[in-house]
């Protein structure tokens, strides 16, 4: 049988499959010859990342395939009601780049919170000529030790988020509809662990405790961030979204960042990606990531990993 893993995979992820007896294709498909690539091909299982969709028209016409597998969490690129329907199996990886976002989130905390976004585009312009201003500039920076950390949606990766904040010696407030509370274990390099019990509050009081906010809820229909959820939050807040693009409201956001309200805020999913608006992009209370949240090389591992271990189990 054949995987076409569209988005590409990782190695591990073709070493696996092929070790199940799979044949992998690599090959990039432009979307409009998507269909006939599969039908002509005889592929079974398809594979996509973000770039490629998989809606009504191409499970239609692809009667072969069997799997349809997403590399990550998020399956809005996949008309996934619609193919289990048709009687497809749909798959990702939810658990596997969780950790991935959750580093990317503190490296946005820490560079905000050191003004390093900053700095590292003034020192290369004008450290030689102006570095004790650059020194005065920068020097009010904050520590996360002792802050406390609002998490918004307490799944997998906000759970991970909230680990790295613990270990970092925040205090961690969360907000989840659906869970009332969660064990979270920190694992350590000698073996040693701890754990921690965080019962969930409402999205009013973590907006009102936090100092810094991170995002990590599924794409939806209207914003969780928007102007009254500003008005709620502490001065001079810090925010992160590395959830989805739509989820905070960017129009109030840069004027919470105008007002002061949200001293500085990182982004890695925009509204209107791939092209996000221009006062964004220019604006230099932002720390601005190209929706790099998963894209580390253990993540790309263990999502070519579990992708191959539910492909084998579900057609070995």
């Amino acid at each position: 049988m054949k995987v076409l893993a569209n988005d590409g995979i990782s190695q591990s992820g073709i070493d696996a499959l092929e070790k199940g007896g799979f044949e992998v294709i690599t090959t990039t498909v432009a979307q409009e010859q998507l269909i006939n690539y599969i039908n002509e091909k005889d592929i079974t299982v398809l594979l996509v990342r973000s770039a490629t969709t998989v809606r009504k028209d191409l499970i239609d016409a692809c009667p072969g395939l069997k799997i349809i597998g997403r590399g990550g969490v998020g399956m809005d690129n996949i008309d996934v009601e619609y193919a289990r329907e048709k009687g497809l199996s749909v798959i990702n990886t939810p658990a596997a780049s969780s950790h991935s976002v959750a580093e990317l989130v503190f490296g946005h905390f820490y560079g905000l919170a050191r003004f390093l976004h900053n700095s590292n585009r003034d020192m290369p312009l004008e450290g030689d000529q102006n570095f004790k201003g650059l020194k005065k500039a920068y020097a009010k920076g904050t520590e996360l030790k002792g802050k406390t950390l609002g998490v918004l949606g307490f799944g997998r990766i906000g759970q991970a988020t909230a680990k790295v904040a613990l270990g970092a010696g925040m205090k961690v407030v969360a907000f989840d509809p659906f869970l009332e509370k969660a064990n979270l274990e920190l694992e350590f390099f000698d073996g040693q662990t701890v754990n921690f019990e965080i019962e969930t509050i409402s999205k009013e009081e973590v907006l009102k405790q936090a100092d810094f906010i991170s995002l990590h809820v599924p794409a939806q229909d209207n914003y969780v961030i928007d102007e009254a959820e500003f008005n709620i939050m502490k001065d001079g807040v810090i925010i992160a979204n590395a959830a989805r693009g739509g989820v905070v409201n960017e129009v109030a956001l840069v004027k919470a960042l105008e007002s002061g309200k949200v001293s500085r805020a990182a982004l890695d999913v925009f509204e209107k990606e791939p092209k996000p608006e221009i006062q964004l992009l220019m604006n230099p209370a932002l720390s601005l990531t190209p929706h790099t949240g998963a894209a580390t090389n253990e993540a790309q591992d263990r999502i070519g990993t579990e992708l191959a271990e539910q492909i084998i189990s579900i057609l070995g």
